[in-house]
């Protein structure tokens, strides 16, 4: 009798099978020591195993593990709840919690159909909001993520994004036009009296690490609340401190949006996620529209909880801009000249490497050489013992998301290593 094996469609980004890991390190059964500047795809906000949040669990398990929250409330998913709260804007007090980023963005969407009686969802292009059906539909960061189990859920509608690199414009003039997009979509698509949420990354996770521009994010919170939509913001990769500011919205000033999206760095590396919203707003969700079994767990409450505590007390979020800026001036400095690369970018420690020209065709034998790059170089960082990841719509991007206690003497160590496979690849 055979045993069973993982789905041969699981296809690993490195080799490293984990034996154990600390920090910003893994520690494989090969016998090396990787850097990782991967965290889980910037879930380990904290660094891997952080002592607080292991205590925090550990001590959490001797009491219950799962308390199904709307059967029998939990004093961890209370805390989390208080605690989080000191991180919220102002005047965004409810929370409701699921699992993952896809379930708390479904809810988002959900929410958002109840609470103002409309249909249409507008998602921005190159965005990713995650693999289930109605997450899988808003999404446009690849066709990977969509294709193969449509029809996809009705009534979403895609505007441009204002890709300044891919459109060859500047920032304003990117701004300006996406914006007239997105009012030509009102004008041709839906009425905006469908208009029920705007759902968009403050900063685009697989779509391709790009920060959306304050001005684009401030013109489409004009728009949402003057035509009675809300504006729904999908913080589950670029909040938790990632852009060195708690939220990714926070870099467009006196931006408050209708509903927040939250998970991977939250509970760093526990399953939990949650949207917040007006208790106004929350309050219109239909009777029995939220809930799911293990929702708000208390282990991973109880590790958000601690993790929240470790943010603040080390001063992670400031310690992300202050690394990230080191990093990218780093990057800048050690990749210049180099022709097969486009741009370096990063706010924080969300930073991007893209190859190629990105205003080449898609499925074009440049683009497809700029993948092939930015995937020969993540391999190449293996072999340097450094952990990276790919993204991007056409795979041209290697993305560095160190865990928010790195320290300067890792970004130059990490530094150092991603040079080093860059350069051996574009000299091959």
């Amino acid at each position: 009798m055979s045993g069973a094996s993982l789905s041969p469609v699981l296809k690993q980004a490195t080799p490293v099978v984990v034996d154990h890991a600390a920090g910003s390190w893994i520690h494989g059964t090969d016998g090396r020591r990787y850097l990782d500047f991967t965290t889980g795809i910037g879930v380990t906000s904290t660094g891997h195993c952080h002592p607080d949040v292991v205590a925090a669990a550990q001590e959490q398990c001797t009491k219950i593990i799962h308390a199904q929250y709307t059967t029998v409330m939990h004093q961890p998913l209370l805390r989390l709840t208080e605690r989080l709260g000191d991180f919220l804007p102002d005047g965004i007090d409810s929370v409701f919690y699921a699992n993952s980023g896809s379930e708390a963005v479904e809810a988002a969407v959900r929410l958002a159909r109840m609470a103002t009686g409309r249909q249409y969802i507008v998602t921005v292009q190159r965005g990713f909001h995650g693999r289930t059906v109605a997450a899988a539909s808003l999404t446009t960061a690849g066709t990977k993520f969509s294709a193969g189990f449509g029809p996809l859920m009705s009534g979403v509608a895609t505007t441009p994004f204002p890709d300044a690199l891919r459109l060859g414009m500047t920032t304003d003039d990117a701004v300006d036009h996406a914006l007239k997009e997105f009012d030509y979509l009102l004008a041709t698509r839906l009425s905006p009296s469908e208009l029920a949420a705007v759902v968009i990354e403050p900063f685009l996770g697989d779509g391709g690490y790009l920060a959306v521009p304050p001005a684009y994010l401030a013109g489409l919170r004009e728009r949402t609340a003057r035509h009675g939509a809300l504006l729904v913001l999908d913080e589950v990769q670029a909040g938790v401190g990632r852009t060195g500011r708690f939220w990714g919205h926070q870099h467009t000033d006196g931006l408050v949006p209708d509903v927040i999206i939250t998970a991977k760095g939250i509970a760093s590396g526990f399953p939990i996620s949650a949207i917040a919203a007006p208790e106004a707003i929350m309050a219109k969700a239909w009777p029995g529209s939220q809930g799911g079994t293990y929702g708000g767990n208390a282990v991973a409450a109880a590790a958000g909880v601690a993790t929240l505590d470790v943010i603040e007390r080390e001063g992670l979020v400031e310690n992300s801009r202050v690394r990230g800026a080191e990093l990218l001036d780093g990057l800048r400095s050690g990749l210049a000249g180099i022709d097969q690369i486009c741009d370096i970018r990063g706010t924080g420690l969300m930073l991007a490497v893209e190859f190629g020209d990105p205003t080449a065709n898609a499925g074009g034998p440049r683009a497809i050489e700029a993948a092939r790059l930015a995937s020969s170089v993540q391999q190449a960082c293996i072999d340097e013992d450094l952990l990276t990841l790919t993204c991007g719509p056409t795979g041209s991007i290697v993305r560095l998301i160190p865990a928010l206690v790195v320290t300067a003497d890792e970004v130059v160590t990490g530094t150092e290593r991603f040079v080093r496979a860059v350069r051996r690849v574009v000299e091959m």
